[in-house]
């Protein structure tokens, strides 16, 4: 079972979790989400427990608990959504902008409005 637990205080290390999740069962793995550029924490994580049952008694037993300070939020972590797939409506991002604020140029607005 994968859970998620969200407001994780920014010191809580992976070893942490798997501390604190291995009192209600096997814990096959636990990590902390770090921000790519900095490696600090980004105040959530995932464990994966071996067993359902257990797995479900942590999250009812953690969730909203507090933790080294912080009240967590405990769930099912929920399947990763594919952000490389098509479908969906798009960003806001090279919109133009039609000649506002006096501009001959048109352009304007948008994140990447230059012209190549």
């Amino acid at each position: 079972m994968n859970i998620y637990i969200s407001n994780l205080s920014y010191g809580v290390t992976d070893a942490d979790l798997t501390e604190l999740f291995s009192e209600y069962g096997e814990v096959t793995s636990a990590k902390v989400i770090t921000d790519r550029e900095t490696g600090k924490s980004r105040g959530f994580g995932f464990v994966e427990m071996a067993n359902e049952g257990e797995g479900q008694k942590a999250i009812d037993e953690l969730n909203e608990a507090e933790y080294d300070g912080k009240n967590i939020s405990v769930s099912i972590a929920r399947p990763r959504e594919d952000r490389r797939s098509g479908g969906g409506g798009g960003g806001g991002f090279n919109r133009g902008g039609g000649n506002r604020g006096g501009n001959r140029n048109g352009g304007g607005g948008g994140y990447n409005s230059r012209r190549y």
